[in-house]
């Protein structure tokens, strides 16, 4: 729906023009991603906790850069002469996107600087710097260089006879200068810093710690040997990442895919380089000649390259210097006598499951269904999609193959467009057809995001389905520190609609009304906004919790039902160019998000129905991606214990103080003041232990 199709409120409010009515979505995600640095920063939190929120900072900046700022410098290459729904053109938001990033640039690098890096030299996990090794380390490093990097090392030298080399995607490299004494020419080399390697090579104490490039830079002259060393500088490039482009109409998806991942591991535009701002202007102007950069695109970090790196730390056995491991208990409804598992597929014929992860054990909940089903004699089908997942080792994975070897019909959809999954997808998705699992890539020009399994059982003389519908992805890696919501049931409605999406997936179908689902690209966005519609009256209720708000249909909607007195609350974890507090606009709407221990992933969307709150939960942000160009599902959930449990979940992501942000009307986002000490993520921990204990059976007054 376009800006201002819906009718005019019937207040003589003034709106606000579209400039205003928007926040930016790039300058929205770097919101976020200062929200996430903001968490580093916090004394409060454990030390290598600090450094694990520091790590995903840089790495989230990196995945914004290949992915966001690709996407604008294509723009501007392009000339498209279209501006953001804010107002900014392709060229304005970059400038902006500039300054804000070396803006937060700056806090980081201080960050780790001044706190950081002293603290864990304290606590014995001491970086250090490759001027600051004594004699009797240099020698150990001499022996690790010799023994276990030299042989692995490439020169790659730059002169009329080799031209300049390739630089690959996230690559750390070192700028080297040589001279030779005879002729007196000076010569540049670059060496790649190999990931195949440890980042930091631990010293013989195992307390102290010497960056990979600083060992090989200090033993340049065995790579050199009878050249002077003029200088040295580390250097680091990012490449557009984005496979969105890539023609989903080919004949063959996985050959094109394929095809693309080689295209773009070697000519993929380089959009940004991160250099040591003591390298000379001669390197600096080499390279960004060669790698058809802007100064623009230059970003100079006084420290040490790829602190994403630094995550590996975070997996140094000190938990005196980490937040408590958490680990899931089970649903307790899915609780066996006993030693004996329990009996799944009873379970669910006595009623539907809500599993909250990772407070709720993902292993024990979604894991153990497809396994059930899997050695079930009387299962005759799984169907499930597969967006992103740990591969083969997957015990998912391994439970399909496992259904297949014993003769059950065994569908998988695989999108091999995941992106930065694409390389991972296709290799375990063979895996998964060499045991005869019928494999399916997914709709031609769509993204296949929905999280859903379909199990087909004889019982007696009929036919059972039973179903798990999720908002987050069949990963166990990622379902322990990812919260998300799973809906498991044997519902009849849900198994005929899941059956005919999976019929749309698979085969030839036009399906676009269902009985229960909402399902994008046909009724999602409709379903949804009619659902806002509806609760646009005094006294309408809406509350919705999603990793991103940036459709503008859908804002719109809500700005229409805050107008027409609808109170809204919006969880919105990442993005969101929803401005809330507007006079005449917004003032009934709170925008929060919350930024703690584990990644907020669940989709959970409530509307007051007049008193007869209706209840949904999915795959399906609010983004035009989302809802126009993806496979998605959101399931209604109708068993009126289960939404006690949602109406739980929501009022205590609503009470947070601790972890909580809140967005104004200026588009500034501010830490909700502390008052009741509430901490979301702890009290979910709580409910968990309470439920595994026989005590949880109505939470919500303890919110």
């Amino acid at each position: 729906m376009a800006v201002g199709a819906h009718p005019e409120p019937e207040s003589s409010a003034v709106l606000a023009p579209v400039s205003s009515r928007y926040i930016n979505r790039e300058l929205s995600r770097l919101d976020f991603d200062e929200r996430v640095l903001a968490m580093a920063e916090d004394p409060k939190l454990p030390l290598l906790e600090r450094v694990r929120f520091l790590a995903i900072f840089s790495q989230n900046i990196d995945d914004f850069f290949q992915v966001r700022v690709a996407g604008l410098k294509e723009q501007v290459l392009a000339a498209v002469a279209v501006s953001s729904p804010d107002g900014m053109s392709p060229a304005e938001q970059l400038k902006a996107i500039r300054t804000r990033v070396e803006g937060l640039i700056g806090r980081q690098v201080g960050l780790y600087t001044r706190e950081l890096a002293p603290a864990l030299a304290q606590a014995g996990i001491a970086i250090v710097r490759g001027e600051d090794v004594s004699k009797r380390e240099l020698t150990q490093l001499h022996t690790v260089f010799r023994e276990q990097i030299f042989p692995v090392l490439t020169p790659l030298a730059v002169d009329p006879g080799h031209p300049f080399p390739y630089i690959s995607h996230l690559s750390l490299n070192l700028a080297v200068r040589v001279r030779d004494p005879q002729r007196r020419q000076i010569r540049f080399a670059r060496i790649k810093v190999p990931p195949v390697l440890p980042r930091f090579i631990a010293l013989a104490e195992g307390e102290r710690y010497v960056p990979l490039e600083d060992v090989i830079a200090l033993h340049l002259n065995l790579l050199f040997p009878g050249m002077d060393i003029v200088a040295h500088h580390p250097f680091r490039v990012t490449r557009d990442g984005d496979l969105d482009d890539v023609d989903s109409d080919a004949e063959d998806l996985l050959a094109a895919i394929q095809t693309e991942l080689r295209r773009r591991r070697r000519h993929a535009r380089v959009v940004r380089l991160e250099v040591d701002p003591g390298m000379s202007a001669e390197v600096l102007d080499l390279l960004t000649r060669e790698l058809e950069l802007q100064s623009a695109d230059v970003y100079q970090l006084d420290g040490l390259l790829d602190m994403g790196s630094l995550s590996v730390l975070t997996h140094l056995d000190r938990p005196d210097l980490k937040a408590e491991t958490w680990t899931p208990t089970t649903q307790p409804r899915l609780r066996g006598i006993g030693a004996e598992a329990p009996d799944l597929f009873a379970v669910l014929r006595g009623g539907d499951v809500l599993a909250h992860h990772p407070y709720d054990s993902f292993a024990t909940s979604v894991e153990a269904l497809i396994d059930q089903a899997a050695s079930d004699p009387d299962v005759l089908a799984i169907k499930q999609t597969l967006y992103r997942t740990s591969g083969p080792a997957s015990p998912i994975v391994r439970a399909l193959i496992r259904a297949a070897e014993r003769g059950k019909q065994v569908v998988a959809l695989v999108e091999i467009k995941a992106r930065g999954d694409e390389q991972a997808n296709i290799g375990w998705a063979r895996a998964l057809e060499e045991a005869n699992v019928h494999v399916v890539y997914g709709l031609l020009g769509l993204k296949t995001h929905a999280k859903v399994t379909l199990v087909v059982r004889r019982e007696g003389g009929h036919i059972q389905h039973y179903l798990h519908v999720g908002t987050g992805n069949y990963n166990p890696n990622t379902a322990r520190s990812y919260e998300d919501v799973s809906l498991l049931s044997a519902d009849s409605d849900l198994g005929a609609d899941v059956t005919e999406l999976f019929n749309l997936l698979t085969g030839y179908s036009r399906q676009s009304r269902y009985r229960k689902l909402m399902v994008a690209p046909t009724n999602l966005r409709a379903g949804i906004t009619q659902l806002i519609e509806r609760e646009a009256v005094v006294g309408g209720r809406v509350i919705i919790k999603v990793n991103n708000l940036i459709d503008q249909e859908i804002i719109d909607a809500l700005y229409a039902a805050s107008q027409s007195g609808a109170q809204i609350d919006l969880l919105v974890r990442s993005m969101c160019s929803l401005r809330p507090g507007v006079t005449g606009l917004s003032e009934r709407i709170r925008v929060r998000s919350i930024v703690g221990q584990f990644l907020e992933h669940s989709r959970i969307f409530m509307f007051g129905n007049g008193g007869r709150p209706e209840y949904y939960l999915g795959s399906s942000d609010l983004m035009p991606r989302n809802l126009d160009r993806r496979v998605e599902a959101v399931v209604p959930v109708a068993d009126p214990k289960l939404r006690v449990r949602l109406q739980e979940i929501l009022d205590i992501s609503l009470a947070d103080d601790v972890l909580a942000w809140e967005l104004g009307p200026d588009g500034s986002w501010r830490r909700v003041p502390t008052v009741r000490g509430l901490n979301s993520h702890n009290r979910f921990k709580e409910l968990a232990i309470e439920g595994a204990h026989g005590n949880g059976v109505n939470h919500i007054t303890n919110a």
